[in-house]
């Protein structure tokens, strides 16, 4: 069959339920196929690799959310991490590296551990709850507010805004929705920017004052700057986690030997993390824009163009991953790009990491068992891959 009798259309909803199929399809017969909305999706593991580790040619602008910001300046928005090319990149990730350290990660651990173990205690003696609002939802919000040093009592403006941001970068609102987040996200720029000019006077031992002391050969990130990063955070240290963590409990479900192996040896938490990653990853593709006519897998894309590459179909690619459909917690998931690759890789992977890890080994080793009890909720997101809500049934030790 030739490559133009595929049809892919990331929006419809069937897909949306379940792109994977459409994503083999697309790597068998089409691996760079030009949508009827104009951009290209890029289906295989090489070929999405070869977008990500080439920024001079695939430009990371197209990631540009804050476009639909009302306020938001040109300036701010080529400020924006993940829109961001070297070496404007180069400058800003080096800097928010110096206060992301892995260290800092790791110190987080017991805090999360005591947090998880917070909302299990409320959430297991009910035996039936909600796997999303009771736990994967709470947990990364709680755990970048406190990072950033948002005062408590305003936590349930912070979550609103949080789920706000992720609404307006990675759902499809509509004409209504999107009146009502863009009223939204102004408050969030607001309070930020009364955090940030708070801490400039009094810093503290969180993440606004250390990017505020950030610096590397004499710069500093402008107010603007670290404004854009707390919203990058919400996001990173957010929906990643939640998408996550959802991900890995219905694959579990779907799965049940996978999950009886998991509980005979609680050390294949780590990798079933990686799987679950894989299989059924939490941000599906990411965007890019040529800076000038490029050849990829045998095709001629023009200037200009919009190239989604396809993270969840190159971690579902059998030339990269043997028997790639099956979902198995023994694999070496080594080389997949749900975290993205090369000077975009995702900043708030170690952490995502860790809450999985820690939100995983806490389930296991609480519950005799922990079932799906209803259907679950899904995100409205072509590029997300997550859930609203799951109803989950558990028999607590």
């Amino acid at each position: 069959m030739e490559p133009n009798a595929v049809a892919y259309d990331p929006f419809d909803p069937a897909v949306l339920a379940d792109p994977y199929p459409s994503y083999r399809e697309l790597r068998e017969r089409a691996p760079v196929y030009e949508t009827a909305a104009g951009f290209y999706a890029v289906a295989r593991h090489e070929d999405v690799l070869a977008v990500l580790r080439n920024p001079a040619g695939y430009s990371s602008s197209a990631m540009n959310f804050s476009a639909t910001r009302p306020e938001g300046s040109a300036e701010a928005r080529g400020r924006l991490l993940i829109a961001a090319d070297p070496p404007v990149h180069t400058r800003l990730r080096g800097l928010i590296n110096r206060a992301f350290t892995s260290r800092r990660v790791a110190e987080l651990e017991p805090r999360i551990r005591h947090l998880v173990a917070g909302m299990l205690d409320g959430a297991l003696p009910r035996g039936e709850w909600d796997l999303v609002s009771d736990l994967a939802g709470p947990l990364p919000t709680t755990v970048i507010a406190e990072m950033l040093g948002i005062d408590p009592e305003r936590r349930e403006d912070f979550k609103r805004w949080s789920d706000d941001v992720v609404a307006i970068a990675g759902g499809m609102p509509d004409e209504a929705e999107m009146a009502r987040l863009q009223r939204s996200l102004p408050e969030l720029d607001g309070y930020l920017d009364e955090v940030i000019a708070e801490r400039r006077r009094a810093p503290r031992s969180d993440l606004v004052s250390a990017l505020i002391e950030a610096s590397e050969d004499g710069a500093v990130l402008s107010p603007e700057d670290v404004r854009s990063l707390g919203v990058l955070l919400l996001i990173a240290g957010n929906e990643t986690t939640t998408n996550l963590v959802g991900n890995a409990v219905l694959a579990l479900d779907a799965h049940p030997d996978a999950a009886e192996a998991v509980r005979k040896n609680p050390a294949l938490v780590a990798n079933l993390v990686e799987e679950a990653l894989r299989w059924d990853s939490p941000v599906q593709a990411v965007f890019r824009q040529t800076t000038r006519e490029v050849e990829l897998a045998g095709t001629k894309l023009p200037e200009g163009a919009l190239v989604l590459g396809l993270l969840g179909s190159a971690n579902r690619d059998e030339r990269r991953f043997p028997d790639p459909d099956r979902f198995d917690v023994r694999r070496d998931a080594t080389g997949h790009v749900a975290f993205g690759f090369g000077v975009h890789f995702c900043l708030g992977a170690p952490l995502a990491r860790l809450e999985a890890k820690v939100v995983l080994e806490s389930l296991f080793a609480r519950t005799r068992s922990f079932r799906v009890a209803g259907a679950p909720e899904r995100i409205h997101s072509f590029f997300l891959r997550g859930l609203r809500g799951l109803p989950v049934r558990s028999e607590v030790v």
